[in-house]
């Protein structure tokens, strides 16, 4: 189906056509006013559609189609002659023939018959005009729309694809050139999403490709539906969608494509966006969104980013933050199974933005992963804490284990392990006593380095942990792969393992796999007594969660550590 630019030239010229015939008529049997003034309509209406036609969506084109066909009809009954009234009932060739070019074939369909009725009836009425002449117009018109309805369906199969019933690469091109081509003169706005499926991969080769189909088939009809007029989705290669979205600023398409990415059901996916600027190429505009898109599945997949995002307030207020070292840190305790002793702490970033309150903490490391911050926000936490424990262990004696998650943007770049050898070196801080918290999506095969980056920082004693499995994708086929000393099971499976049997085999299974790897285990979000006695009966190594301990800033940790160790 044609864009809107494209439609409006089309319909344009229809309505050029039809006024201009209408005056040639007048000036060869006279003069009608009524006639001429459906002439001099149908030409406003031609200019009106040139001027600004190709900024409407796409719906509000039903309407000058069923205004042209109006004004055929009328022209029909107010036509000095009856020669003069079948020509301009042939006019509504044109408008089926635009019918079927801009909509699908029922809605096409329901416009050619609206026309055929209305020049239909105003013919009859005409003294003058065959019952024969009409009926083989008519049939003119309706094989005309038949071969256009062919035409225009054979055309754009070549432009969508077969699985999805979406647009493919040629038609994502197509459209997007087109939109593109009409922005500077109309001033308006466009944004591209690029969308990606996380781990499809996997889902295929654990399910098989029929439920791969499934899946796509899936995010295409959620698209579809979720999608406002004008929008439009395409299929560009096995696991990647794009979204046209014209009219939209880069955060309007930011917060729908979010917004229909964590509510509507399906695969997870992470998600790029760019925002046509004045100048680009369509190529420009896909290379940017590629780059937001790659910047996603860096940070560790199921997230959205935008490119060229304008810097807002929240994010001059952390780097000002950062710069004054107002960011905060809490330490969550982890509680060794085998003792009952509290044996580390996972360290939490907190940050109270002055006027607004308490940022939470996911929505903080995702701003600072969107603008170039995180590797200031990681080296900051990083320090602060082993600062903090150095200090602890100097005056008290007491070691406790240091945990602190780990963005994939850090790790993916090649100066993260020189940062954390130079922390632990200024602070005095030991590598053996640091653990680096990732998730296994940002561990994948394509992510190399991040792995390398681990291997690295694990050769001089630093351990690592892989945080949150147990949901997702995490697979146990790549244990032994990932380097990797400590298995963190999500709090989310831990939640489940007192009231679910087949949870608590599971988790005695992922424990017994584990320990035969050499992995220590510890079980997040242990929140009950009958929860902390299974994972201790399971095997797990340690435990974490408000059952022994919220984050707190160190000084209290500490003196709650006390206060237990004199009862």
């Amino acid at each position: 189906m044609a864009t809107p630019r494209a439609m409006a030239a089309t319909l344009s010229t229809s309505y050029l056509v039809g006024g201009i015939a209408g005056v040639l008529v007048v000036l060869g049997a006279g003069f009608h006013p009524a006639l001429l003034a459906l002439c001099v309509a149908a030409l406003v209406g031609a200019a009106v559609l040139h001027r600004w036609g190709r900024c409407w969506p796409r719906v509000a084109f039903h309407v000058p189609l069923v205004v042209g066909s109006a004004l055929v009809s009328c022209a029909v009954l107010v036509a000095p002659d009856p020669v003069s009234a079948v020509v301009a009932a042939s006019v509504l060739s044109f408008l089926v023939l635009d019918a079927y070019l801009f909509f699908d074939r029922l809605l096409a369909t329901a416009h050619a018959l609206l026309a055929l009725s209305g020049a239909t009836a105003a013919l009859v009425t005409r003294d003058g005009v065959e019952l024969a002449t009409v009926v083989g117009l008519d049939a003119v018109l309706i094989a005309l729309g038949v071969v256009t309805s062919t035409l225009v369906a054979r055309a754009s199969s070549a432009e969508r694809d077969p699985l999805t019933d979406l647009l493919n690469r040629r038609g994502l091109d197509l459209a997007l050139h087109a939109e593109v081509a009409g922005l500077p003169a109309s001033g308006g706005r466009l944004s591209v999403a690029l969308l990606d499926l996380d781990h499809f991969e996997e889902l295929n080769d654990s399910l098989g490709p029929e439920a791969g189909d499934r899946a796509l088939r899936l995010v295409a009809d959620t698209w579809r539906r979720a999608l406002p007029p004008g929008a439009a989705v395409a299929r560009v290669s096995g696991d990647e969608f794009a979204v046209l979205l014209p009219g939209m600023t880069g955060q309007q398409a930011r917060s729908l494509v979010e917004g229909v990415r964590t509510a509507k059901p399906g695969p997870a996916l992470s998600a790029g966006i760019a925002e046509y600027v004045l100048g680009d190429s369509s190529a420009q505009v896909v290379r940017r969104a590629e780059r937001a898109l790659f910047a996603a599945k860096s940070a560790g997949r199921d997230r959205c980013v935008l490119d060229g995002d304008e810097t807002p307030d929240l994010v001059r207020d952390l780097a000002a933050a950062l710069d004054a070292g107002e960011l905060r840190t809490q330490f969550q305790p982890i509680l060794q199974l085998g003792t009952g002793l509290v044996v580390g702490v996972e360290v939490l970033v907190r940050w109270h933005r002055p006027g607004h309150g308490p940022v939470p903490a996911q929505d903080l490391v995702a701003v600072a992963e969107e603008h170039g911050l995180v590797d200031r926000l990681g080296e900051a936490v990083l320090r602060s804490a082993c600062t903090q424990l150095a200090e602890l262990h100097a005056s008290t004696g007491r070691r406790l284990r240091l945990g602190i998650n780990v963005s994939g943007l850090e790790l993916a770049d090649p100066c993260y392990p020189d940062r954390v050898r130079a922390v632990l070196a200024e602070t005095g801080w030991p590598a053996s006593e640091t653990v680096l918290e990732v998730t296994e999506s940002v561990l994948d095969a394509d992510s190399l380095a991040a792995v390398s980056a681990l291997h690295s920082l694990r050769a001089v004693g630093v351990l690592v942990a892989i945080d949150d499995f147990g949901t997702g994708y995490s697979s146990l086929s790549r244990l032994d792969t990932l380097p990797a000393d400590i298995l963190k099971v999500d709090a989310d499976f831990t939640a489940t393992v007192t009231t679910a049997p087949r949870r608590a085999q599971m988790l005695r299974s992922i424990v017994g796999l584990a320990h035969a790897l050499e992995l220590d285990v510890v079980a997040e979000g242990v929140e009950t007594a009958e929860q902390l006695e299974l994972v201790r009966r399971v095997g797990c190594t340690y435990a974490q969660g408000w059952l022994a301990g919220r984050p707190v800033p160190l000084p209290e940790l500490v003196a709650a550590l006390d206060r237990a160790r004199a009862v």
